[in-house]
């Protein structure tokens, strides 16, 4: 009997013995990390713990897909260990539900497995204010090899939840495990997933075989605000609003969003495609909403379906790009043909071939005219006509005595007869002889001037500006937040560093069609010197005026809108909207000077004062659309208005007035004279064309006074670019009205521009980006290719524009051709 009684006692010591070895082999790890934390207090800390848990330490055994509840407090931890067999040939991937009933006291769960710990509290308490008291995690799943995905052994694995709290009070709670069946996706599979702040998902992808780049996309029907990451397979896995920002690549999304994945970032060839729900909508659409209510997870619960597509080939990105170059080279080819063909060869080569027709030097014999040599007086005028001694009249204001006066002597509106300035006489009518008195020589040199300037501009500005978005673009790559630039992620293919290659390479056109009108400049500024030698001097007396140095500075400055617009497109954003559009405002004055030049060859602007202007423009554009307050339209309103309306005086009396502080009195004068004394306008053409555009531009400034469009940048460009149309409008329909013609091929140049930019604005409008708004507003707008599947809307606009800009450079360029051989002094200024 003693026996029976020592070997119960015995076995009784020995199995309290193995369940404190048991006891100390679970802690045995977390006793090890805090050691190598702070070994000094090992031996207390451990001591502390064990009589813990030799107090209140429970080891449960527990089950998946059911609900495992208990009660916690100081005194007592729950230690649930879950048991489960894994197969060597699948990632397995299991998910923990917990809950904690009491909103007033904190529990800690912490998981451990053979990856690692991951421990969350409840509630948990996001964004400082909002507390969540459901909380799901996915645990960081053990992922395969290829060698070991070929074998079909199981392996029994454990993992412990461990349930603990520092409050004497009883506090119910939950764990739930479950096994994440479909945690792998499939290539174009469409999975709907269910994600709220507390409760964030991820899957994995493998890239197939022989695929290197992959395009995964999100949607959703709400605009609650989402964070998309992409991260390598590795733990722990980053899927907390409060931590998701700190590895791989990341999106914030509103209802779209979309990645490009490169297998070379990846070693292990997959990934985990990560979705978080934020507390609030802020960074998302820049307000933030307050929510309050007793169930957070379901006032923020977002559908969400994703899925991954294949990327492009390094055989289709060959084809994109190359289709396009040889499309722009067709424009080199078109151009030889018709300069072989259209303009004649071998003793005819050359449009600019200058002579004289012998019955025009017999005409000239018989009916002299006014001689444009810098002795004569060439601004004299015929007397024998009322109307237009009538036309003077209401020019001058004066009494016909006045007139006859003038008439008899040489009178200047200028004082500085002698210093080659702007010379002009008491004229009804002005003819280009009159505006040509200037050395040829010397206004060519002044129109290089253009030329030169925008090339040391264009160097100055265009280095800073790509060693800045290269920084841009390095900083996204290293941190990985694709918020930083608005691309078009639906239609977005990378190369290299860099994010959206196709952004950048549609660009071409303006450089290839710049170059090849540059070649064309030149080819004509050649065969207009071969054909000056040949002229005998008949080239003073005949045709515009040739130079070609403006023409030079515009085809420069489309060859630097290609390069500014792909630095833009590298990383498009709030900051370097202006580096897109700098060079569209210069070629919109550059052309405006162009054709006021042809009819004002002396009087026309200084290259240091145009492009002062220039700059001053782009001042105002970086204000408005920084600064773009009530205040600031309706004072860029008035300055609009005020400008446009000195511009149609100037253009009406041909710039034969002054600007000074008796300008407003001359006008009333002159509107005196014009309205009340005289049967009609002095110009009747020239006003009402002037009337109307005047009236269109009073229209815009209202518009943007009254509306004001949140892109001032555009706003502005759209002024500079209708006024030039406007202005070339005028000019040809004078044109028209002073019985001159339009070549052919200025006839087929304006058709084809004129279809050009309407295929262009179209494409122009699709808003497929926006940085006014936030990055995932933006992406709401993005949408998917549309040519070759590689370039999208806003591509097909640059390869348009760029064909729109070189023909209707084309037209400037040809536009008098017609006149190439009649006499200045028939030509007529307007």
């Amino acid at each position: 009997m003693r026996r029976s009684i020592l070997f119960q006692i015995v076995c009784i010591f020995h199995l309290f013995m193995f369940a404190k070895a048991q006891e100390q082999k679970v802690l045995e790890p977390q006793i090890r990390s805090v050691d190598a934390v702070d070994p000094s207090g090992y031996q207390d800390r451990t001591i502390q713990r064990i009589q813990r848990i030799e107090a209140g330490f429970s080891v449960l055994s527990a089950n998946f897909n059911v609900e495992n509840n208990a009660t916690v407090n100081a005194n007592r931890t729950v230690l649930y260990e879950f048991s489960y067999c894994e197969y060597s040939n699948k990632t397995t991937a299991i998910r923990i539900l917990s809950k904690a009933e009491d909103a007033n006291a904190t529990v800690f769960f912490v998981v451990r497995q053979e990856q690692g710990v991951l421990s969350w509290p409840i509630p948990l308490i996001l964004d400082y204010k909002y507390a969540y008291h459901t909380v799901g995690r996915t645990l960081c799943p053990l992922t395969h090899n290829e060698e070991a995905k070929a074998k079909t052994d199981t392996q029994e694995k454990k993992f412990y939840v461990e349930v603990s709290t520092l409050y004497n009070i009883n506090i119910s709670t939950m764990v739930e495990a479950t096994f994440v069946s479909d945690f792998t996706l499939k290539p174009d599979e469409k999975k709907l997933v269910l994600v709220t702040p507390s409760q964030p998902v991820y899957f994995m992808y493998t890239f197939p075989e022989g695929v290197s780049l992959l395009t995964v996309r999100a949607t959703s029907t709400d605009s609650i605000c989402m964070v998309f990451s992409i991260q390598d397979v590795k733990c722990p896995i980053f899927d907390l609003d409060i931590n998701v920002f700190y590895s791989g690549q990341h999106q914030t999304m509103s209802k779209k969003a979309a990645m490009v994945v490169r297998k070379e970032n990846f070693v292990s060839g997959s990934f985990y495609i990560v979705l978080v729900v934020r507390p609030v909508d802020e960074s998302c659409s820049s307000i933030a909403t307050i929510t309050q209510s007793d169930d957070l997870d379901l006032i923020r619960m977002k559908n969400v379906t994703i899925w991954v597509e294949n990327g492009l080939s390094d055989s289709d990105y060959y084809k994109s790009t190359l289709a396009i170059a040889f499309f722009f080279f067709g424009f080199y080819l078109a151009a030889l043909l018709i300069g072989m063909f259209y303009h004649g060869c071998k003793e005819n080569w050359g449009l600019l071939e200058l002579r004289l027709v012998e019955e025009d030097i017999e005409e000239r014999e018989i009916n002299p005219i006014v001689q444009s040599t810098s002795g004569a007086s060439y601004g004299a005028v015929e007397r024998g006509s009322d109307g237009k001694q009538e036309s003077l009249h209401c020019l001058l204001g004066e009494s016909n005595s006045k007139v006859e006066d003038s008439l008899s002597g040489d009178y200047d509106f200028l004082a500085d007869v002698d210093s080659y300035k702007d010379v002009f006489r008491t004229k009804t009518q002005l003819y280009v002889v009159d505006l040509a008195r200037k050395s040829e020589k010397r206004q060519a040199k002044h129109y290089r001037l253009y030329s030169k300037n925008l090339l040391t501009i264009a160097i100055f500005y265009g280095l800073p500006v790509i060693q800045l978005v290269l920084t841009y673009q390095t900083v996204l790559n290293e941190t990985g937040n694709q918020d930083l630039c608005y691309y078009n992620f639906d239609c977005a293919h990378p190369l290299g560093p860099i994010s959206s290659f196709n952004n950048v390479f549609s660009n071409i056109g303006y450089l290839m069609l710049g170059i090849l009108f540059l070649l064309m400049v030149a080819r004509r500024n050649v065969l207009h010197k071969l054909a000056v030698q040949k002229s005998g001097g008949h080239d003073q007396i005949i045709g515009i005026p040739q130079h070609f140095g403006l023409f030079y500075a515009m085809g420069l400055a489309l060859c630097m809108e290609g390069i500014m617009s792909a630095s833009y497109h590298v990383c498009p954003s709030a900051s370097n909207f202006q580096f897109d559009t700098s060079f569209m405002y210069i070629m919109g004055c550059l052309c405006i000077l162009k054709i006021y030049q042809n009819r004002h060859p002396d009087i026309s602007a200084k290259a240091h004062s145009s492009y002062l202007l220039m700059a001053v423009v782009i001042f105002i554009a970086v204000i408005g659309v920084l600064y773009g307050t009530n205040a600031f339209w309706i004072l860029f309103a008035l300055v609009y208005m005020l400008a446009s309306l000195v511009l149609s005086i100037h253009l009406y009396y041909m710039g034969r007035w002054q600007l000074d502080r008796y300008v407003f009195k001359r006008l009333w004068m002159l509107f005196r004279t014009d309205i009340f004394r005289c049967t009609k306008p002095m110009y009747l053409h020239r006003i009402v064309l002037l009337l109307i555009g005047g009236v269109i531009n009073w229209t815009i400034a209202l518009f943007g006074a009254i509306t004001n469009p949140g892109n001032f940048a555009s706003y502005l460009l759209a002024i500079f670019i209708g006024n030039l149309i406007l202005y070339c409008v005028f000019y040809i329909i004078m044109k028209i009205l002073s019985k001159e013609k339009l070549g052919l091929l200025t006839a087929s140049c304006i058709v084809m521009a004129f279809v050009s930019w309407c295929f262009a604005l179209y494409f122009f409008f699709a808003h497929l980006t926006s940085w006014q708004v936030t990055a995932a507003k933006s992406r709401e707008g993005n949408k998917d290719c549309i040519l070759f599947n590689f370039y999208d809307a806003h591509d097909v606009w640059h390869f348009l524009s760029a064909i729109s800009l070189f023909l209707s450079f084309l037209v400037l360029l040809t536009l008098d051709d017609d006149i190439i051989l009649t006499r200045r002094d028939t030509i007529p200024v307007f």
